[in-house]
Order: structure tokens, then sequence, then C-alpha cells
């Protein structure tokens, strides 16, 4: 009674690249760092596959001479485009931009002078700057603590992440 033609090596080998497959899928839809702990939770995976897993979808994307690539910083993971492909996606990007013009604005003024009060934002923006602040607080791209009667805004981490920049080097006001 054979149960199956395949040895068990073959199956292995298989629910490997499935598992492959389910990471790829987990990075493309999050877009962002994920910690090891994210990684389990969406794939029901154990930490040690996992670890192996990146290991090879690294070796994948480098062997395939992807445009892909999978970003480690902090024990965290993402897959990204590589950089000689960002002036590509950011020609796609901006013809149909998550962000509104003034949206944008605001927050370019907030991540040139940051920290900043919000007061000031509101001065030189206007009260709509209110609801673009909010929504850069509830996507976790700006940080807000309360000083006095106002709130000091700065970029957090999660801005860096999310617009390719690093943190010193980008942002750093130019000399003069």
């Amino acid at each position: 009674m054979d149960i199956s033609s395949k040895t068990a090596e073959e199956i292995d080998e298989a629910r490997e690249k499935e598992d492959i497959k389910k990471l790829e899928a987990i990075f493309f839809v999050s877009g962002r760092f994920l910690t090891m702990a994210d990684l389990i939770s969406f794939s029901d995976l154990n930490p040690i596959i996992i670890t192996d897993l990146l290991e090879r979808l690294k070796d994948k994307c480098n062997k395939d001479d992807s445009a892909l690539q999978i970003v480690e910083k902090n024990n965290m993971w993402k897959m990204d485009v590589r950089p000689e492909y960002h002036n590509l996606v950011n020609k796609l990007a901006t013809g149909n931009s998550e962000f509104t013009k003034a949206e944008q604005e605001t927050l370019a003024i907030i991540a040139y002078k940051q920290p900043i009060k919000q007061s000031v934002i509101i001065k030189i923006r206007g009260n709509k700057a209110y609801g673009h602040i909010k929504k850069f607080v509830d996507l976790d791209l700006l940080k807000k603590k309360k000083v006095g009667h106002t709130h000091e805004l700065s970029l957090s981490d999660e801005f860096y992440d999310y617009f390719n920049v690093n943190e010193n080097k980008e942002t750093e006001k130019p000399a003069g």
C-alpha cells in the first residue's frame, strides 16, 4: 500500500518552498519592518524555521537578481525595492499619492523643522493641519509629545522606514 511516491526529502523541499512563498506574501502585504514575533504570528512557523527561511529568501532575491531584497534592521525584516529602483518606484508612486499635496507640504515642514511645536505648524499651514497631523500620528509617522498647552512634533522611526530615508543623512538641514 503506497501512500505517496514522494520521498521525505521531496516533501520537506515542497513544504520549504511553500513556507518561503508564505513569507514573501507576508512581507509583500505588510510593507513595513516585521519582528520575529510578527513573523511567527502571521506564518505559524517556529523561529528556527523562520530564521532559516529568511536566509533562503535573501539568497533567492540575490540569486534571481531580483529588484527586491530582504532588509534587516534591529532584528526586524522587510521586503523592499533595491535602492537602484527607488527612482522608478517614486515616479510610479507620485502619480497617485496616498497623501494630498497639502498633507505632503505639512509633513515636509515638520520633517525639516523638527522638533517643532504643533501651534507653529498651525500658524504656518492653517487649521486643516490639525487633520494632517492626526493622520500622520495615526499612521505612526509622527511622534506627538505634550509640551505646555501645545504638542511637540517629531518624526518617528516608522517615518524613516516608510519613506526609505536614513534618520541623520537625508533629513539634515543644509548648512548656511
